[in-house]
């Protein structure tokens, strides 16, 4: 071989030698993160932090070996079906059904192939999710966090931060799936209790406002909140609402008291999407979802504003400040 046809046939080597390893390289995994919440939601950001550090703990950083693709369904649960639908359609490696029992449905009726991890807060074997706790079982496995079923627990220290209100208004989220537990719960807690329990349904933005026109009307003592991402996403509103009306009340988790609520009582949501991220990660390092059994969260929360308290005229029991896992001043 000549000379130059040497050289020539060198450098079409070399030049080809890289184009062929990148080739090799597996491609990049591609998650779906599915939320019924508002992508500008500040609750939304933090949930989605939460997932992203899960994610890193076992060595995946979006933007770097994982891709995440975010569909937000604005609170409109309709939308759910077709954007678990177009994540099937990009081929994504695992689906995070989040923001309730409705994502979890649209991504259960969509796939029984892509591995789905949920983030919810009732159980869900009662709600038909999966078929036991320590074996879930098909393509679907999470985190539980509870927050549905804590209401009773909620109304007991309300009662006893109020124990005069005589009537006690519970606002809910009639078109979240497992509401009616929910309501079940804190129905059968306030007939122990012998308080009459006020239902106020909400769903869109002007209901709330409807809510505590009634409230007033019925002359309610109290108000507990029930766990509900909707509800979470116009916390401004209601506690605003709760304030103007000099109403104590009880929420779901402590953001309301952040927000300047009187107090919550629940898990911490944010870890519970942190832990969904950990088992995303397992899952593409090959574990399989029938095989992980659902993460029951059992970190819980009583968190009170002392600050609004003064507000309303309420003078805490160190009884129940030493209750609190977080005062705020």
């Amino acid at each position: 071989m000549k000379r130059r046809e040497f050289i020539t046939l060198l450098g079409s080597m070399l030049t080809a030698w890289p184009l062929a390893a990148r080739a090799q390289q597996p491609a990049m995994p591609v998650v779906g993160f599915l939320s019924s919440l508002g992508r500008d939601d500040d609750l939304a950001k933090t949930y989605a932090n939460g997932f992203r550090s899960g994610l890193s703990e076992v060595g995946y950083v979006e933007g770097r070996n994982v891709t995440i693709e975010y569909r937000f369904a604005e609170n409109q649960r309709d939308r759910l079906p077709g954007l678990v639908a177009d994540l099937v359609s990009h081929k994504v490696a695992v689906i995070a059904a989040t923001g309730g029992g409705a994502s979890i449905l649209a991504a259960k009726t969509a796939t029984t192939s892509i591995p789905i991890v949920f983030t919810f807060g009732a159980d869900p074997v009662r709600e038909g999710y999966v078929a036991s706790l320590n074996r879930p079982g098909g393509n679907i496995t999470g985190i539980t966090i509870f927050n549905t079923l804590l209401g009773a627990k909620a109304l007991g220290l309300l009662h006893e931060l109020v124990p005069n209100a005589a009537v006690i208004a519970m606002m809910m989220n009639p078109k979240l799936p497992e509401s009616a537990r929910t309501l079940s719960d804190v129905e059968e807690a306030a007939r122990t209790l012998g308080r009459k329990l006020l239902v106020l349904n909400a769903s869109v933005p002007s209901e709330i406002d409807t809510a505590f026109a009634t409230l007033r009307q019925q002359r309610a003592d109290a108000l507990f909140v029930s766990a509900d991402p909707f509800l979470a996403s116009r916390r401004q509103q209601i506690v605003a609402l709760a304030a103007r009306d000099a109403i104590p009340a009880m929420y779901p988790n402590r953001v309301y008291v952040a927000a300047g609520g009187l107090m919550s009582y629940g898990n911490d949501v944010p870890d519970g999407y942190r832990r969904a991220g950990l088992y995303v990660a397992r899952i593409l390092k090959g574990e399989k979802p029938a095989d992980l059994p659902i993460d029951q969260a059992t970190r819980f929360e009583f968190v009170i504003n002392m600050q609004t308290a003064r507000l309303l005229g309420i003078e805490v029991p160190n009884s129940i400040q030493l209750l609190a896992d977080e005062i705020i001043e």
